[in-house]
């Protein structure tokens, strides 16, 4: 088999579903106005693909014993573009949600099942080159998709957003057609249908807990503690039933490898922060610089363009270079930038932002390409498929934990902020009154300026509040990676 077509063709489905990630995000206002659905309901959109996403990444590795994994691959791919399509061409609602549970239930594969088999296709020596090209298509089509989506909203329509996955899907499904080997169907491979349903409740809970939390006011709403507490509960019941049972629906060896658990806690980590990077640097764009959606694609892309030279010098230079100087580099690179933007304002230059993303970019790069080998680099090829997905699930609620509690601390920093500046707001104050910068607030209209004011100055300082926050996670890391076997070369899986 040609690994050059394998490579190109499992990158094409890798991009494809990493760029659904975030390609919606920037869409919304514009699918709100012609699915004639309010602000809340609309956020259903991005809700309902997580969580089905969520629920069907565990199953993968039992889903491709079962099936053959290259059968498995190609039917979760026609099923995301046929999704897709679907979407496109929605004119509810209703229909949208439930097209974006299929598609995000057909792409959960996508990623963990990419994984594996270019692990399988390379040697172990070259695993990191490998997932340095595995590790562009995850990382950079998340931080392009609000790019891509702001163009085709502005250029064509929002529609597009979805059917660009057509013509990628077919090179996707065409390519593994031709060049991806099947693996042996294990017809003794059993479903553990207690464990999977306790995990499967566990993950949508807690996904939906994440998803509707500050929408809803978190613990102040009835439904959202239901959820946590079920998600709670059903977490501890998986827990207590896969050590029992004899053949439980994840593999208990996978948690006795001490690179693969480590290397799984350590992408958590990682992805709590960058996903809400890349949540919250948008809105700070637009809301508060006034950057419009295309520009601040533009401004976004330094970033992505970081992450690619930096994973493939990562994948030049592993083996010569120890995996975990690597990664601490990236880890230390990565708190830099967010110390840079947590001194941002609000007369803050294109040209930090665009260092500062740049900067994060090629830190990130730096991570992830090291991580994903050495995470890989002593589990036993059984258990790679099983061990991809509950790497992707754990990168995903990683991600997912990071913009919920994010979000509801700059919620909190915008509250608290506001309420120390307005204390400095009385009749006595000179500057507001008689300085240079008098707003008049002897009158309706100069309170409602200074009350503006004050707003966008709470707002500037709650973002800079997250960005700080930001700063200190990848610093947690650190010293697991002194418990990290170094990789050794020469001998295959």
């Amino acid at each position: 088999m040609s690994r050059g077509l394998v490579t190109a063709s499992i990158m094409a489905a890798t991009v494809m579903h990493a760029l659904d990630m975030t390609i919606a995000n920037v869409v919304l206002p514009h699918m709100q106005g012609a699915l004639l659905a309010t602000q809340d309901q609309i956020s259903w959109v991005l809700t309902s693909y997580v969580i089905a996403s969520a629920i069907m990444t565990p199953p993968t590795g039992f889903l491709a014993a079962r099936l053959g994994r290259k059968r498995f691959f190609q039917w979760s791919v026609a099923g995301f573009i046929a999704a897709s399509m679907l979407c496109g061409v929605a004119s509810s609602l209703t229909e949208m949600v439930v097209f974006r549970i299929l598609q995000g239930g057909f792409g959960a594969a996508l990623i963990p099942i990419s994984q594996a088999i270019l692990l399988d296709t390379y040697p172990r020596e070259r695993h990191a080159q490998a997932m340095a090209l595995w590790g562009v298509g995850v990382m950079v089509g998340p931080i392009l998709g609000p790019t891509v989506g702001g163009y085709l909203t502005e250029v064509y329509d929002w529609r597009w957003i979805f059917f660009i996955n057509l013509p990628v899907g077919i090179i996707a499904m065409l390519g593994i057609a031709a060049s991806v080997p099947e693996t042996p169907r294990d017809p003794n491979r059993t479903l553990d249908l207690t464990g999977f349903a306790l995990l499967t409740v566990a993950v949508g809970a807690l996904q939906l807990a994440l998803d509707r939390g500050e929408i809803e006011g978190w613990l102040e709403s009835t439904g959202i503690v239901a959820a946590v507490t079920i998600a709670g509960l059903c977490l501890y019941g998986f827990v207590v039933h896969s050590a029992t049972v004899e053949r439980p629906f994840l593999d208990l060896a996978l948690l006795r490898d001490r690179n693969y658990a480590i290397g799984v806690l350590l992408i958590f980590l990682i992805n709590l922060m960058m996903l809400a990077t890349l949540a919250l640097l948008p809105a700070f764009l637009q809301s508060l610089l006034g950057y419009p959606i295309v520009e601040t694609g533009y401004l976004m892309m330094p970033r992505g363009v970081g992450t690619m030279v930096a994973m493939l010098i990562a994948g030049r230079i592993a083996g010569k270079i120890d995996a975990r100087l690597i990664i601490t580099a990236g880890l230390l690179l990565t708190s830099l930038s967010m110390w840079e933007m947590s001194r941002f304002n609000m007369n803050v230059d294109e040209h930090a932002i665009i260092v500062t993303g740049a900067l994060q970019g090629f830190g990130m790069g730096l991570i992830f390409t090291p991580l994903s080998a050495m995470t890989f680099s002593t589990l036993s090829a059984r258990l790679r498929t099983d061990g991809a997905a509950v790497f992707s699930l754990m990168r995903n609620l990683g991600s997912s934990i990071g913009v919920s509690v994010m979000t509801a601390y700059l919620s909190h920093g915008r509250q608290l902020h506001r309420a120390h500046l307005v204390e400095h707001v009385t009749p006595f104050n000179p500057i507001l009154k008689d300085g240079p910068e008098a707003l008049g607030i002897d009158t309706l209209a100069g309170l409602a300026r200074l009350s503006a004011e004050i707003s966008r100055q709470a707002d500037v300082l709650a973002y800079l509040g997250d960005f700080y926050l930001l700063m200190l996670v990848p610093l947690i890391p650190l010293p697991l990676l002194l418990i990290l076997k170094p990789r050794k070369y020469g001998r295959r899986a």
